[in-house]
């Protein structure tokens, strides 16, 4: 048994960071399905500009498209969402044997909306809508705008991914905004059973302060968070609150954990995947290292319910003159920039592409 299986019995899920054409048409999804357990897939608009703009899969959906009048968001939106949706059919299976548990794949509302609370909430209806499948969430940012928009779009009943939640504190935050949009359902006489993941993204904080603390804490700190998280997670399960709304037929928003590929070559390649193998959360990895975890990664136990080390080791950097706070918050808004860029790159190349095509008859 493989290392990736080991995982999935344990209860985790294993999903692919990682969406192309060419991942669909040369079969290379179903392998990871078939081979490595691989039970959903996340995107985000840096994935699409570098699976756009690295080849050809693309054109004729391009071209065919700006023919049709599209342009932009438009254009794009439509391009994603044909991706998606076949990647969604083919955990179709998955999602149905557990009960909407699994099985999921994920679009992104643009990154120009992350400061925007109504824009954001009327993109992810829109999104819900057009991609026409029951196993796709709509990610929004736990950005401070993000956070109502989660709530409103949970109780219009969009499954949400929350993306770029870097603490503990911003997790809490997103948390009970799913919670208050199940909780407002209930009230309205509607299905509580709404889908949500919350995503933790965890090696860029190493990669921040890589060059700021010593050498004996590097690679620590996104693990320390990720278990001071996952004792707030399992206590959110526990609670009086989540009591009431599972008895009223609610489903658990599940932790993920995003940004799981190793970006220091002097640490091991499988060094997040190894430490955050936990039952009832989500594990996104980027290709490489879900290959290398299949090859030669090790189950080396559990991540402990009540966080292990997690404040001794977090103590460590306030120590040595890390703010986890103010780094948080810089983690949360450099990476939405980062995905505005990409976004921004993306439409560019898009609008170029197109020309192209246009030129070429």
């Amino acid at each position: 048994m493989n290392a990736t299986r080991q995982l999935h019995d344990l209860g985790q899920s294993l999903w692919l960071d990682n969406i192309t054409r060419e991942l669909l048409d040369e079969g290379g999804l179903a392998r990871y399905i078939d081979e490595f357990a691989v039970t959903g897939l996340t995107s985000n608009p840096t994935i699409f500009e570098k699976a756009i703009g690295g080849g050809h899969a693309y054109d004729a959906g391009i071209h065919a498209k700006t023919l049709a009048g599209k342009s932009g968001e438009a254009l794009f939106m439509e391009l994603a969402l044909e991706d998606l949706r076949r990647a969604a059919d083919l955990f179709a299976p998955v999602h149905r044997a557990t009960g909407g548990v699994d099985g999921w794949v994920s679009m992104e509302v643009s990154p120009l909306l992350a400061d925007d609370t109504e824009g954001s909430i009327e993109a992810a209806k829109q999104i819900h809508a057009q991609a026409g499948r029951p196993n796709l969430f709509v990610k929004i940012p736990g950005t401070a705008a993000g956070v109502p928009a989660i709530e409103e779009a949970v109780f219009a009943g969009v499954p949400i991914n929350v993306t770029l939640l870097f603490s503990n504190e911003q997790y809490l935050a997103a948390a009970d905004a799913w919670a208050r949009g199940v909780e407002r359902r209930l009230e309205a006489g509607l299905d509580p059973g709404v889908a949500s993941v919350a995503s933790l993204f965890v090696s860029r904080w190493d990669v921040e302060v890589k060059s700021k603390v010593p050498t004996g804490l590097r690679n620590r700190l996104g693990i320390a968070v990720a278990r001071q998280v996952y004792r707030s997670y399992r206590a959110l399960l526990e609670s009086p609150r989540w009591r009431r709304l599972a008895e009223a037929g609610a489903r658990p928003q599940r932790l993920l954990w995003a940004s799981t590929g190793t970006k220091d070559p002097e640490a091991s390649d499988t060094l997040y995947v190894e430490a955050l193998a936990a039952p009832d959360t989500v594990d996104t990895m980027p290709e490489n290292t879900l290959r290398a975890f299949a090859d030669h990664g090790r189950l080396r136990g559990t991540m402990a319910a009540d966080g292990g080390d997690a404040d001794a080791s977090l103590a460590a950097f306030v120590q040595a003159g890390v703010d986890l706070d103010v780094l948080a918050g810089q983690l949360q808004r450099d990476g939405a920039q980062a995905f505005v860029t990409s976004w921004q790159d993306l439409l560019q190349r898009i609008a170029e592409r197109s020309a192209e095509l246009a030129r070429a008859g």
